[in-house]
């Protein structure tokens, strides 16, 4: 193929278990910038998990928050954004009422959460690049969600609950889990296949020219997109198993890796 963008997912993939960039990550991607190769990213995370990234990578063109519902320029403006239809906020909370399941609204790029007691906010707050806004009347937000973010330790309930809202939202949501701890809905037009296509146009390249870096389930439509994908090591067994290429994991410089051993020899012609 002739490689002319790489998009990457973050969370479990570009960054490592402790949410850090490393060094030798940002050098591989400095190597694929310098052969021509422009890097992107599109993540879960709100624009303020992706500013910083994209400024210690030294990227320059545009980026995709909230699954690809959320576009941003080259400066970290937003663009372009994607909002949930009320209904289905609406919905989703009906369906998780009483299961136990957390539920974070981001609005406007804000994290609201009804409480701080929980054993992922930490963790959170590296990952959004932002504090909690505590908030007990969830329901003023539905009009304005970006993402709602249902989060249990519970894998078996949120794998329940993520049919059960299939079932009942259908296709006015993206429904999946972005983690084994979280189920994340947002507007049916943010999903990481809708999201590369715009990242592709926007570069001005074609979907055949490029190819993705990811480790979970919500990473799966852009891999079905492109004609080279790429999963971290650690990924589940079904997800690597629908990817082109297998690469070390997040926590061995797994991005690096596969920019090192898959993605330039490419650009060289070497393979």
């Amino acid at each position: 193929m002739s490689l002319k963008l790489v998009i990457s997912d973050v969370d479990g993939t570009l960054v490592d278990g402790h949410k850090q960039l490393t060094d030798a990550t940002v050098a591989a991607v400095g190597r694929l910038e310098a052969a021509g190769v422009p890097f992107s990213l599109i993540s879960a995370r709100p624009p303020s998990g992706l500013r910083w990234i994209a400024e210690r990578l030294g990227l320059t063109g545009y980026t995709a928050a909230f699954n690809g519902g959320t576009l941003l320029d080259g400066d970290g403006r937003v663009v372009e954004r994607k909002v949930m239809a009320e209904d289905a906020v609406r919905t989703s909370f009906r369906i998780a009422e009483g299961s136990g399941a957390t539920p974070w609204v981001f609005a406007g790029g804000v994290w609201h959460c009804a409480t701080t007691d929980n054993p992922h906010v930490d963790h959170e707050i590296k990952s959004a690049n932002q504090q909690p806004t505590v908030c007990q009347d969830m329901e003023k937000l539905f009009g304005d969600v970006d993402k709602l973010t249902w989060v249990s330790d519970d894998e078996p309930l949120l794998r329940d609950l993520t049919q059960r809202m299939r079932d009942a939202i259908g296709e006015g949501a993206t429904i999946g889990q972005s983690q084994t701890y979280y189920l994340d809905l947002t507007h049916p037009g943010a999903n990481k296949g809708a999201g590369v296509s715009t990242l592709a146009a926007r570069a001005g390249v074609t979907l055949d020219e490029v190819a993705v870096l990811g480790d979970q389930a919500n990473d799966l439509p852009m891999f079905a997109k492109v004609p080279l994908s790429v999963v971290m090591g650690q990924a589940p067994a079904d997800v690597r198993a629908k990817a082109r290429h297998t690469s070390t994991s997040n926590d061995e410089d797994g991005v690096a890796h596969a920019i090192d051993t898959i993605l330039l020899p490419l650009v060289k012609g070497t393979s």
